[in-house]
């Protein structure tokens, strides 16, 4: 290389072939491929002859390596590597030397300034060549499988990650010398400077550098990118390279953030900060929002250097405020972010300065309001900022309120985890409160209270004991203002004078002239004052108080006088005792007077501070009651996360002493039963912590807290509340999280060992029958106790404890199920058992006695009889025979005492009438309660021991016949094959065949022996019968109750007897004025229609009917048993399901629950609520349905809230456009329109749209059918994002807006024209005025087809006239046994020709799948 050639650094590698080679070096040959090898090694021995001058001879064979790069072989890429890194190492360590030398020559200079670019460029391009055949060999080796990763590993001990990191090392070592003695202390050339930066920043782009394993290598790349900007003025170039890579790849966020901490901190570089992020801020928000790629890159920038460096960001925050205003939402969250790391970290404490405080206001005022941002992730987030600094406590008091109030408005958001975020925010107000552990309103109120009132009587005292202004005082004050606008008005012109002279004038009196000049001074008014005096002091010369005095000054004079007036003093009034006097003050007692006033201000402001802190509490308080109405809702949401967060929430509340927290704590009881183990096992640790941690010094302490907050729960519990803390106990047991402490004071409360409230007595064996589900034993073991304590001769004390006792003890029944597979005995007591005569007697005892709690404790005990005794069926009908007797001696003492007294003949005596009202109720309910035990007994647990039975003699034959066959087998080992499958086969049938033979036997006993006329119950059906005729002689409203459940019950024995007394039961249901006989009777007929299906189900529309029942607890009751029938498929769901949407807007919000809750079921059933979608918008949707279009509205939102599929969506937009043509009025056209805005149309549902515009065409006149359309397209514009379906929208749009205006204009003729544009609507038969809602039976008998897909019109009207020729009212009449009846009585059955006839057959479950 000559001399006199400079080497210069090439844009392009194909510059260094062309150009002027006599100023500028240029590649004389490119070497081929064989020729590389030797031209190496010659580079090699030049090096080690030369040093690292050799390069300069040798350009031109490392050139010609990097353009045959990808043709070589692994090992001379890796020499050419190593020799590289030599000959530069060993040039640095030179020029450390050289550069020091004063007299280096002009030619050394340039030959080592062209060695030093040479080097770099080649070792530049070497890395960059290693570094893109690392990332390709990267893509090629990933393999989702992970086959031949062994084959892949590398053989060599080269390894690129490690050379990598000591040539960035090298290259920082070669920037840190002062390389500018080599361009004669000027500047180094800026293409060297960005030649070695860039080789960091192509390290950087790599997707795997952020990686721990890549650490050293990014902090090299990092140190040599410091030098380059701390010694070679890199700065503005840096600052464009890293928001490019920002824009351009998402994983260097986070590296940068971490290399520009580096460069602030460490190399005092904080400057790059403020310049990458105004190179943030003055992106366009507008270019940001198209152009999505670099936002979030540029986010998590912001996000993370806010975390590492906060004062810096800080300091250059305004830059960034703007993008708060952008459309982009991670922009807005990245900015948000950071305002809470600068609050967290710098803005915080009570030593802030006031600009610090400001700022702290400033940002907090600005999450406040991003608190409702359109986005839910700017929602969300902001909500998580806020839960980080309530944490740390940062957050002023002065804030807390405010931001309480915000998150309890987000707890209504429609996104999910705003909500849930919400609910963690308030969580953390509570935990992080300074008010107080306990947030009673009603603790708090009562304190407040109090201090207020101290506070207004210490208010009161200091403004008694404050001194008082003198007039003196107020005059000198006054003084300077007056002096003023007397010097104005004496110099003012004789005309504005004269103008004021016309509004001012003087009074008759000088008496009233004083006063009048008095009160413009009180009113400030001095001007006038002036002037008046003025005029006074000419009027009423000489006279006081206006008497001039011989001062030649007129301001003075008139100062003088309006001093006077206003102080209230005469010219030589108390002139000589006012001085000494104020004098004395102000000595003497001033200094007296100082010091008692000082401490009662001390003390008012500790009392204002201490009211504005009780204030401040409350107001908390009553913030955190309001949010538990809102989050107690919340536990019955769709998402798991909200209802786990709930939960949460709740067990925080209770800790705090919030009474109201104890409804959320019950409330989410039910959600023990949740199929989400999620939410299950929430439950279960919230009653952990809540329950299972008591406080106190010692084990019997602690037992003793527990047991009563487990007592404190069953007060008032409802029986779900009750079984479902049963599930929870039993959890824990099965568990041992329960101590065996707690079950020996439960025992010692039950046997009254310590002292205890009857209440609590119940509430211990009530929990030790829980406990028993989870360990049996715990009863088990002490059966003695339970019978000899809890059913004693005192029973009739207290029915409830016998009755839970019962409970308790029946644990050992439903615990004694044997395993599957296993043939045990079942768990039987013998009849002479102490347990069951204590029953016997205690029934029988009791059955003679009124009382309330007879009933439950009679139904408990004959429950018991028949799930433990063996022979129930004797011991039940012994107590029968008992309580019978007792009930015909008392009958024929009562008809003896009447023959003695010989009452008049017109006095009615039936025998009947002469019986205790409360012995037929008794006697009543035990028949009943002994007809469904016996039945269930039958249908459980005697056709399980036959099937036991079965097993077990099949078992035994097969065994004995595997023994006799074994020799012969061993004989006949090679025939029968075929046989033994036969043989098995054979087996299955018979089992299946003694399963239905077993089942007949049982079947058959119900129907014709246990009401046989030899069987007990015979003689009590008559009674109950007559009881259920005759509600007009038997009026007691409790008698008759029990007379229909009585009848339900003894329904459930015999299908012919339920088939011939149906029509009574639902008589009854429907005509019954008392709420229990009908609530009791749905309940029977849901269990009816469960065992007798096809007996029930034609009269399935009166169980519908139910739904209509003016009383709420009739309703509530008839949608829980519809819902079960529907949900187990015993009812065939119709149109008539309609009247289950209709509970969706029911006043009561029990109602509304059970409705809503029916849907959530439902909707769970493939396409169940799609397919009854169209019958149930044609019922509601009639006028004569009896709903209003808001409340239409409300169903539908609801319902439409489960159509989720979009071919679900497509067709329902079908069908509801198809309908339009058979609508008969407006309301359906406006309800149908409505019922397509509420779909998300998706690009094919818009296609049906436009292909069934005809059908709807003509209704688009009315405005609000239009303006649903218009909904319809506005929300599917939001969502489209192909050009051509806007076009689309846009086409239908016109159409929709041409048929309105046509309409509208036709209209407008035909009103003109005194015709009427439209059809008018169908003529329908008039309502009873204020009747809302008509019973199912006839808002829907005749109407049924008036909205259906059309049909030919001879067929349709054939068959409507088929349909209306059978049709008759049903009229239901009462009639009665009594002797006197009148003919306005109504018959208590329906008529022959008026039972339903035609019945659907259902196939009926065996025995075996209603256990």
């Amino acid at each position: 290389m000559a001399a006199s050639c400079e080497f210069q650094l090439p844009l392009a590698a194909d510059d260094l072939l062309r150009g002027d080679s006599s100023r500028h070096y240029v590649v004389q040959e490119v070497l081929s491929v064989r020729e590389l090898p030797p031209a190496i090694a010659a580079f090699r021995a030049a090096f080690r002859a030369q040093g690292a001058l050799a390069v300069l001879q040798h350009f031109d064979t490392v050139y010609s390596l990097l353009r045959h790069f990808r043709a070589l072989g692994t090992a001379a890429k890796e020499d050419a590597l190593e020799l590289m890194m030599q000959v530069v190492t060993h040039h640095s360590n030179e020029l450390s030397t050289i550069l020091s030398d004063s007299g280096l020559s002009h030619a050394d200079r340039s030959a080592h300034l062209n060695a030093l670019k040479m080097n770099c460029y080649l070792l530049s391009g070497l890395l960059e060549a290693f570094e893109m055949e690392a990332f390709k060999s990267g893509l090629a080796e990933v393999d989702p499988a992970g086959k031949n990763k062994k084959s892949r590993t590398k053989v060599s001990g080269f390894s690129w990650e490690d050379e990598r990191e000591q040539l960035l090392q090298l290259l920082t070592q070669l920037l840190q010398l002062d390389l500018r003695q080599l361009w004669s202390g000027l500047v180094v050339e800026e293409e060297l400077v960005s030649l070695l930066t860039g080789c960091c920043y192509r390290i950087l782009e790599n997707s795997n550098i952020g990686l721990q394993k890549y650490r050293a290598t990014r902090e090299a790349a990092m140190h040599l990118l410091a030098t380059a900007l701390t010694h070679y003025d890199h700065m503005f170039s840096a600052t464009l390279k890293i928001t490019q890579m920002l824009q351009h790849f998402e994983h260097v966020a986070p590296v940068f953030a971490q290399a520009v901490t580096l460069w602030a901190t460490e190399y005092g570089l904080k400057s790059i900060v403020g310049e990458l992020l105004r190179e943030i801020g003055q992106k366009c928000p507008q270019e940001l929002t198209r152009d999505t790629s670099g936002i979030k890159g540029y986010a998590v920038f912001i996000t993370e250097l806010a975390e590492k460096i906060p004062a810096l960001v800080l300091s250059n925050m305004s830059v960034l405020l703007r993008h708060l205003d952008g459309e982009n939402y991670t922009m807005r969250n990245a900015i948000l972010s950071a305002m809470a790391e600068v609050l967290l970290q710098v803005l915080n404490g009570d030593q802030l300065e006031e600009a610090a405080r400001g700022t702290r206001d400033h940002f907090l005022n600005t999450l406040q309001a991003h608190i409702c941002d359109v986005n839910g992730f700017v929602r969300s987030r902001v909500l998580q900022l806020f839960t980080r600094i309530v944490q740390s406590k940062v957050l002023p008091l002065t804030q807390f309120l405010c931001v309480v109030s915000l998150a309890v408005g987000r707890l209504k958001d429609k996104s999910v985890v705003v909500v849930k975020n919400a609910i963690q925010l308030l969580a953390a107000f509570l935990s992080n409160n300074p008010y107080s552990c306990k947030l009673s309103c009603s603790d708090l109120a009562e304190p407040l209270e109090k201090e207020v009132q101290k506070l207004q009587e210490m208010r009161d005292r200091c403004r008694e004991a404050a001194p008082t202004v003198t007039p003196e005082e107020e005059w000198e004050a006054m003084l300077p203002e007056v002096r003023a606008a007397a010097r104005q008005i004496l110099q003012q012109l004789q005309e504005e004078e004269e103008e004021d002279e016309e509004v001012l004038e003087v009074e008759e009196t000088a008496e009233d002239t004083a006063e009048k000049i008095t009160g413009l001074l009180k009113r400030l008014n001095y001007k006038s004052a002036v002037r008046l005096t003025q005029k006074a002091l000419c009027h009423f010369q000489g006279q006081e108080p206006f008497s001039s005095t011989k001062e030649e000054n007129e301001k003075a004079t008139i100062l003088g006088i309006l001093k006077r007036l206003y102080t209230g003093l005469c010219p030589g009034e108390n002139s000589e005792n006012s001085p000494c006097d104020s004098g004395s003050l102000t000595t003497e007692e001033a200094i007296l007077e100082e010091q008692p006033q000082e401490q009662p201000q001390t003390e008012l402001v500790k009392q204002e501070m201490l009211v504005q802190y009780l204030q401040d509490a409350y107001n908390f308080s009553v913030k955190i009651t309001e949010a538990l109405s809102l989050i107690s809702k919340l536990m019955y949401e769709n998402s798991v996360s909200v209802v786990q967060e709930a939960i949460e929430f709740f067990v925080t509340v209770s800790q705090f002493g919030v009474p109201q927290a104890l409804l959320g704590v019950r409330r989410m009881l039910p959600l023990v039963w949740s199929k989400e183990p999620g939410i299950k096992e929430a439950v279960l640790n919230a009653y952990r912590q809540l329950y299972l941690s008591p406080s106190g010094d010692s084990e019997r302490a602690r037992a003793q807290n527990l047991v009563c907050s487990l007592s404190l729960i069953m007060v008032d519990a409802s029986l779900g509340t009750i079984q479902c803390l049963e599930e929870i106990i039993s959890e824990f047991v099965q568990k041992d999280e329960i101590k065996p402490a707690v079950i020996q004071l439960l025992w010692e409360r039950f046997t009254e060992k310590c002292q205890c409230s009857p209440l609590e007595r119940r509430a211990a064996v009530m929990l030790l029958g829980m406990m028993a589900r989870g360990k049996p034993e715990i009863v088990g073991s002490n059966l003695d106790v339970l019978v000899t304590v809890g059913l004693t001769e005192k029973v009739c004390e207290d029915y409830r404890l016998a009755e839970e006792v019962c409970n308790a003890i029946s644990k050992l029944a439903s615990n004694s199920k044997p395993a599957e597979g296993k043939n045990n005995v079942p768990f039987r007591l013998p009849q002479d058992q102490a347990l069951f005569a204590r029953l016997s007697e205690a029934v029988s005892n009791g059955f003679a006695q009124p009382s309330s709690h007879w009933i439950p404790f009679m139904e408990a005990a004959v429950t018991l009889i028949y799930q433990l005794a063996e022979g129930p069926e004797k011991i039940c009908a012994h107590i029968l025979q008992v309580c019978s007797q007792k009930a015909l001696e008392n009958l024929q003492e009562a008809d003896g005492q009447k023959e003695e007294s010989r009452a008049s003949p017109s006095k009615v005596s039936d025998g009947a009438s002469s019986l205790p009202t409360f012995l037929l109720l008794h006697l009543v309910s035990l028949v009943g309660q002994v007809a469904l035990r016996q039945v269930a007994y039958l249908e459980v647990s005697v056709s399980a021991e036959l099937r036991r039975r079965r097993i077990l003699r099949e078992e035994q034959k097969t065994k004995k016949h595997k023994e006799r066959s074994d020799s012969s087998m061993r004989k006949q080992r090679p025939r029968s094959t075929g046989n033994d499958t036969t043989m098995e086969e054979e087996l299955g049938l018979m089992g299946a065949s003694a399963d239905d033979t077993e089942a007949e036997l049982i079947r058959s006993i119900c129907e014709t022996e246990l009401l046989d006329e030899k069987h007990l119950f015979s003689a009590f059906v008559p009674l109950v019968l007559r009881i259920c005729n005759n509600p007009g002689l038997y009026s007691d409203s409790a008698l008759r109750a029990a007379a229909a459940l009585a009848l339900g019950k003894i329904c459930m024995i015999s299908s012919e007897f339920c088939d011939s007394h149906l029509r009574l039961l639902f008589t009854m249901m429907e005509k019954s004025p008392l709420p229990v006989v009908r609530s009791n009777l749905i309940i029977a007929a849901g269990d009816l229609a469960i065992r007798f299906p096809n007996q029930v189900e034609p009269w399935t529309p009166h169980l519908y009917a139910r739904l209509r029942d003016p009383c709420q607890s009739v309703r509530q009751t008839a949608g829980v048993v519809m819902t079960h029938l529907i949900l187990k498929d015993m009812v065939k769901v119709k149109g008539q399901v309609s009247e289950m949407a209709a509970l969706l807007i029911d006043p009561e919000e029990a109602i509304v629950g059970v409705a809503q809750n029916f849907f959530n079921e439902l909707s769970n059933k493939d396409n169940a609520i799609y397919n009854l979608l169209p019958d149930i918008i044609s019922r509601l949707s009639d006028p004569d349905c009896g709903i209003d279009e808001e409340s239409f509205h409300t169903i539908m939102r609801h319902l439409f809230s489960y159509i989720t599929k979009d071919k679900q969506t497509e067709s329902l937009v079908e069908k509801l456009c198809q309908r339009f043509r058979t609508a008969r009025n407006e309301r359906q056209y406006r309800d149908l329109s409505h019922c397509l805005s509420l779909l998300p149309i998706s690009e094919r549902g818009l296609h049906k749209l436009q292909d069934n515009f005809d059908c709807f065409a003509d209704k688009l006149q009315d405005p609000a059918v239009y303006s649903c359309f218009q909904a319809v397209l506005v929300r599917f514009r939001r969502a489209a994002s192909k050009p051509e379906t806007k076009t689309v929208a846009e086409e239908l749009e016109q159409k929709l807006s041409a048929c309105h205006n046509r309409g509208l204009d036709s209209a407008e003729t035909c009103q003109e024209g005194g015709k009427t544009p439209m059809p008018g609507p169908a003529k329908r038969k008039p309502r009873a005025a204020g009747c809302c809602r008509q019973p199912l039976s006839t808002a829907n008998r005749d109407d049924d087809d008036d909205f259906v897909t059309p049909r030919p019109r001879a067929t349709r009207n054939s068959k409507r006239a088929q349909k209306s020729q059978p049709r008759k009212k049903t009229v239901i009449t009462f009639s009665s046994d009594e002797e006197n009846s009148s003919e306005n009585e109504l018959s208590a059955e329906l008529r022959e020709e008026e039972t339903p006839t035609k019945t659907t057959p259902i196939t009926r479950s065996s025995t075996r799948r209603l256990r």
